[in-house]
């Protein structure tokens, strides 16, 4: 069996708004292997965000459990959290947040510099990373120079060049027209296949059902958690420049 990547227990997160308390998450417990491929689901207010960002270590729970590696990350400081982080987790997002004065390359070993990773090493890797997301003629161009495609490719090349333990893709397709999102969920589809841990969270069931297990939410607790029976995938993926 594969080793453990992730493990909650009993997570819940409560905010104050006013003088009422919003019980964002109710006791979640979910465990996640190496190499999986999960997608998170739900409605609006269902917690899915409040969740992926204790995932990604960037919130930490009221009470309860997180334990990440092996490390129980719901306890620790914000600098702390910060290294593991930077370690650990590979960030995609649905607004690409990329550096609009820097290119492509400085871009994706933007995480080697918070690493400390000598000059040298920082642009070896993040030129063979873009590379293997097919934008080794782009590397020198700057975000407005990209098509939406190859924008979220060069952050998914940022995700990857730390070799994190977990990739988090917050709704990768939201903002890319159709065939574009197909270049991304199959691009997704070959880092899993490298080895590549990733947890999803979209709203678009077309999407979540490329996933081989999908979770979903509602009123902050887990309504259900399966293996996707009907997975589709992209056997012979043609990349285009968007």
């Amino acid at each position: 069996m594969a080793p453990e990547i992730i493990r909650l227990e009993k997570i819940s997160k409560h905010y104050h708004v006013g003088s009422e308390i919003v019980k964002a998450l109710q006791e979640v417990g979910i465990t996640i292997n190496k190499n999986e491929f999960v997608a998170m689901m739900g409605p609006s207010g269902s917690g899915k965000s409040t969740l992926m960002n204790m995932l990604g270590c960037l919130d930490t729970p009221t009470s309860g459990h997180y334990f990440l590696n092996g490390m129980d990350v719901s306890k620790m400081t914000d600098n702390e959290l910060a290294e593991v982080r930077n370690k650990e987790i590979g960030f995609i997002f649905q607004t690409f947040n990329l550096l609009p004065r820097s290119i492509a390359l400085e871009n994706v070993m933007l995480p080697l510099i918070y690493a400390g990773v000598p000059k040298h090493e920082r642009i070896r890797r993040a030129e063979e990373t873009l590379a293997s997301v097919q934008l080794a003629d782009r590397m020198h161009h700057r975000p407005n120079e990209l098509s939406g495609g190859q924008r979220q490719r060069v952050a998914v090349a940022r995700a990857l060049v730390n070799k994190p333990s977990l990739i988090l893709a917050d709704e990768p397709t939201g903002n890319l027209d159709s065939k574009t999102s197909v270049e991304i969920i199959t691009l997704l589809e070959e880092i899993h296949q490298m080895g590549n841990t990733i947890v999803l969270v979209t709203h678009e069931e077309d999407i979540a059902e490329h996933a081989h297990r999908i979770i979903r939410l509602r009123d902050g607790k887990v309504e259900e958690d399966k293996a996707n029976e009907k997975i589709i995938t992209f056997t012979k993926p043609e990349l285009v420049n968007g």
